[in-house]
């Protein structure tokens, strides 16, 4: 690493620079927020400024078999010693307001190049480097120090040492002391039974470390204060690194769950390792800087192994396959069915990655319950929850996604039962009041306590929007699949007739039942609770979007031309319209004030890709569509360095809110972004030899 990558524009490597000044805007820069994955859905993540403001930042997060995500390192401050001063370059914001860090006199750049986070720090004419990796699959995490210019220094290293879920309340973290055995320069901690210790370390092997229990009192983390949860805690650390740092010798700590024999590599090899993983995953015609470059890094950062259900990979091997999820976002969700399945297009698909497609598709055959999908994963849990009416039928979809690109017949030779049998479950109906209606062949669902929707805002007993009926999008995805199974039994030599007959009873049903003619939209549900609902939502783009379109041709311009007066904003689709008395501009507050305005007003990003979709099979130009993509730019310098946020605030200036890294966001704008290009042909026998060989 050379001063020419940190400073450099996007010139020959991917990444994202932002300078800093010393009279900069200290909370803006505490609002910018990076990430680090190591595929098995653990983390690093906290401030460009270094100092954690959420209880979900930390520099050492691993996703542990049998547990998932937990924060293990919260924090790791940094000393200098310059002469007898000692220059904090990272810290902690404290109850009463406190800063505690240096770190705004010193910090020159920060620089995310590939996935790696780099920080350049100038003081007293000395020039230090940091950067931060999780190798690839492994439970490790590697911060590298390099002194660039200058003396040699005095560096230490505090790590402060805890064991919790991310999300679990502060109060129920395991309390320190833990037990540190010392063993020729290896450092060892037991923190929890059944759970391999934790290792920490310096590589190459150098310095010292000096026993020295020091607790930290009152770290306030000001994200969840702003939300009005419980956000102080105190922190702890058994000790410290001390090192001399000088330019031929750069020295990394090394913070591992990994056997010892995994943490002999020199630190530079562990970095070139993963650019060289990372340069495979980029289409070579691609500039280094592109924005199809940066979605298609971002979107390596879901695609993992299901690192805390260990059975998935005995499974996935005893069938001859690979076990793969998606995480839905960063850093407090897991991996969810609906959204797995309307990411694989853009993650797998449009990055590539088919041999991950085929793994996830397959993954989630083995969890089908009563013609159901999971619709998530808890954190650490073996089995999942299915309380989802759509996701199955993304599911569907995924697949055909996935086929039109491959031609993997295999795959859909070992799903088409599977499929058949999730029709067989709806059309007798199965749990959550999911089932057809024989009456009109149009799909229903509903059961109080439940949100069966993607619109699914729960605070304690209050469902936000129940939706219960027969919800637009659902009508959508139903006719799709059925559609899509017509066409898969004529491919595989059965009679399509079946299929034909429930999707041609839907179609009218559905173009009969759902016309809003005062409006000129479509109602967001017919047979609700409370009668047919206007309510303008962003469901019904998906009757238009999917392959297979259940509403009729004549209505798609006056439907998108409403949904793009009301609905579109710079950053995504408006979950209400505004003038709705249940409409709320700004997601903000405790949870319960953000539940309400989660799914009604709240822009989110997911929905872009198909309002594109149904767009250019309108016949909207290209170009034009292409516009709609413009502020995804500017975006990945703001909120989660390189990635896309969960969603947007619904009036301007549409801030960035809940996850700073949402899969379909990645997902959905880098598949949009492609669509818009040159239409490209899929060279499908040379993906499915490719698979095969696999």
């Amino acid at each position: 690493m050379n001063e020419e990558m940190v400073e450099s524009p996007l010139l020959s490597e991917p990444g994202i620079t932002l300078p800093w000044e010393r009279n900069g805007d200290v909370n803006a820069f505490l609002s910018l927020e990076w990430l680090v994955t190591n595929g098995l859905g653990g983390y690093s993540s906290s401030t460009v400024m270094q100092i954690a403001t959420r209880r979900y930042h930390g520099i050492f997060v691993p996703g542990l078999p049998s547990r998932g995500r937990t924060m293990v390192i919260p924090r790791l401050d940094e000393e200098l010693d310059v002469g007898g001063t000692t220059i904090r370059l990272s810290g902690a914001e404290h109850a009463d307001g406190r800063l505690d860090t240096d770190i705004f006199e010193y910090l020159r750049t920060f620089r995310r190049e590939w996935q790696t986070p780099i920080w350049k720090f100038s003081c007293h004419d000395r020039e230090v480097l940091k950067r931060i990796i999780m190798p690839y699959g492994q439970n490790t995490v590697y911060v590298e120090y390099r002194l660039h210019a200058g003396e040699p220094v005095t560096l230490r290293l505090r790590p402060f040492v805890t064991f919790r879920m991310p999300d679990a309340p502060l109060s129920e973290a395991r309390k320190p002391p833990f037990l540190l055995t010392i063993m020729r320069e290896q450092y060892e901690m037991p923190l929890c039974e059944g759970v391999s210790p934790l290792k920490l370390c310096l590589r190459p092997q150098a310095g010292a470390f000096v026993a020295d229990t020091y607790i930290s009192r009152d770290v306030s983390y000001r994200v969840d204060r702003d939300r009005g949860s419980p956000h102080v805690e105190d922190l702890e650390s058994p000790g410290y690194f001390t090192v001399q740092l000088d330019r031929e010798h750069p020295v990394s700590f090394v913070a591992s769950m990994e056997p010892w024999e995994n943490l002999q590599h020199n630190p530079a090899a562990v970095f070139d390792a993963e650019q060289a993983r990372l340069l495979k995953l980029i289409p070579q015609a691609e500039a280094a800087g592109s924005f199809e470059t940066q979605l298609t890094l971002a979107a390596d950062q879901f695609i993992i192994f299901p690192g805390s259900r260990m059975e998935e990979h005995a499974m996935a091997l005893a069938s001859g396959d690979e076990a793969r999820t998606i995480i839905a976002g960063y850093p407090w969700f897991t991996d969810w069915g609906r959204d797995t399945m309307i990411s694989l297009e853009g993650l797998t698909l449009c990055t590539g990655r088919h041999r991950e497609g085929r793994a996830i598709l397959r993954t989630f055959g083995h969890y089908i319950k009563d013609g159901l999908i999971p619709n998530l994963f808890p954190e650490g849990e073996r089995t999942g929850l299915y309380h989802t009416a759509d996701a199955t039928f993304w599911f569907f979809h995924a697949l055909d996604r996935y086929y039109e690109v491959t031609k993997d017949r295999d795959t859909l030779m070992v799903l088409y039962p599977s499929l058949k049998g999730i029709i067989e479950h709806h059309l007798h109906g199965t749990r959550f009041g999911i089932g057809v209606d024989t009456k009109d062949g149009l799909l229903k669902a509903g059961a109080l306590g439940y949100a069966l929707t993607w619109m699914d805002a729960k605070a304690a007993d209050w469902v936000v929007t129940p939706r219960r009926g027969k919800p637009v999008e659902i009508q959508g995805l139903w006719y799709n699949a059925v559609r899509l199974m017509g066409q898969w039994a004529e491919e595989l030599g059965e009679q399509s007739d079946r299929w034909d007959g429930l999707a041609k009873q839907a179609e009218d049903s559905f173009n009969d039942r759902f016309w809003y003619a005062s409006g000129g939209y479509l109602y967001d549900i017919v047979d609700g609770e409370a009668g047919d609902d206007p309510s303008l939502r962003p469901n019904q783009i998906l009757t238009m979007s999917l392959r297979y379109p259940v509403l009729r041709k004549d209505r798609w311009t006056p439907v998108l031309a409403v949904v793009r007066d009301k609905l579109l904003t710079p950053f995504g689709l408006r979950s209400l319209a505004p003038g709705h008395r249940d409409y709320k501009p700004m997601y903000f507050g405790d949870l319960r004030a953000r539940d309400a305005a989660y799914h009604q007003g709240t822009v989110w990003v997911w929905p872009i890709g198909h309002f594109i979709d149904a767009s250019l099979k309108a016949g909207v130009d290209r170009s034009e569509c292409r516009r709609i993509l413009d502020a995804f730019d500017s975006h990945l310098a703001d909120d989660g360095i390189g990635t896309i946020s969960e969603i947007f605030d619904a009036d301007p200036p549409y801030a960035p809110r809940g996850c700073i890294a949402q899969a379909w966001s990645v997902a959905e704008v880098l598949r949009a972004y492609q669509a818009t290009k040159n239409k490209t042909v899929h060279r499908a026998s040379e993906v499915h030899t490719a698979l095969r060989s696999s």
